[in-house]
């Protein structure tokens, strides 16, 4: 049975955007730079990318470091993660009315980090629902008015100008057929873990079984070092060795880094053994929590994107973790020797 589409609610405005009858341009949109313009690459029929520029979130790229994407089919086309700021989801959202040849219906935000959530205000204002998972959804509205502040004193309050946290207008979870429904083409949600806690709280990825396309958002990055403050590792290792049997897999959408083969799955999962290999080593040896970012040099993955950074943050993170851990465990019997 086909889900029957929700008819938005919120206004007159909204209602008759999501109809496709209200143009996504402003008056101010002509007055764009060059430079604010998305590109849309194709990657498989009906399947395209917008690459993020790589490296931590500065006024140099503007926060645009993650990827996003665009997924078409009979019925309407939906957007995958929104970019950093209003600014940005309206070009992206220009970019996706240029080439879709059939009506935006929704936009899903796949995972929670500050370079792909804030430009959701831009699809909202245009009428186009926001989707998250539930875990998901809490977890920036716990988080991301914080995240908000920060973006606004580095990037700048013209580029970060009308940016807000976006309430989600629809909660999915993973096997929701509602893209499907919109899109007219089998689209899977899939998420992974307990509660849906892999590589973060909700993270959700979208499988494009007739393309072989997975769009990964934060559960796989390519060529760039995952950010580990929010992973269940046990639920993030389970969910890339269930992507790797995909039937037909042949080309992942990463959350960062380039358009990616499947073997990256098995890269980022080699990373993260590594990442707790040596931390537990570091811990084990009396390695104080100073030392551990110099410490935790891992040279198969010193070529990442943002190695210098998010890899020093994650080797603290995982010690810290060890250290919880090792604390928690129960104290032997008496007479009995610790081990």
């Amino acid at each position: 049975m086909t889900p029957t589409l929700p008819m938005p609610t919120h206004d007159r405005r909204r209602a008759l955007a999501a109809l496709g009858l209200l143009g996504v341009a402003s008056a101010g949109c002509a007055s764009w730079a060059a430079t604010d313009r998305v590109e849309l690459q194709p990657v498989a029929p009906g399947v395209w990318m917008a690459r993020g520029q790589g490296g931590e979130v500065d006024p140099a790229n503007r926060g645009r470091i993650g990827n996003a994407a665009l997924i078409a089919g009979p019925r309407g086309a939906v957007v995958i993660d929104s970019g950093v700021s209003r600014r940005h989801g309206q070009a992206l959202l220009a970019a996706a009315r240029r080439l879709s040849p059939q009506p935006l219906r929704a936009l899903l935000l796949t995972h929670v980090r500050q370079e792909f959530v804030f430009g959701a205000a831009a699809f909202q204002d245009a009428g186009l629902p926001v989707l998250m998972h539930p875990a998901a959804a809490r977890l920036m509205r716990a988080r991301c008015e914080g995240c908000l502040k920060t973006l606004n004193r580095v990037l700048g309050a013209e580029a970060m100008a009308g940016s807000r946290v976006a309430v989600p207008d629809r909660l999915v979870e993973a096997g929701d057929a509602s893209l499907t429904a919109w899109v007219g083409r089998p689209l899977q949600l899939l998420a992974f873990g307990p509660q849906a806690q892999s590589s973060g709280p909700g993270d959700l990825a979208v499988w494009d079984e007739a393309s072989g396309t997975l769009v990964a958002g934060g559960l796989v990055d390519a060529d760039t070092v995952p950010d580990v403050q929010d992973a269940d590792f046990a639920g993030w290792r389970q969910a890339l060795a269930t992507l790797a049997r995909l039937p037909g897999l042949s080309q992942v959408i990463p959350g960062h880094g380039p358009l990616a083969p499947p073997a990256t799955l098995a890269r980022i999962a080699a990373y993260l053994d590594a990442l707790e290999a040596r931390t537990a080593a570091l811990l084990a040896a009396g390695t104080p929590l100073s030392e551990v970012a110099d410490a935790t040099d891992l040279s198969a993955f010193a070529h990442w994107d943002q190695y210098d950074t998010v890899h020093r943050r994650n080797a603290s993170v995982v010690y810290l973790r060890h250290e919880r851990e090792l604390l928690r465990r129960p104290e032997p019997p008496a007479g009995e020797e610790k081990r």
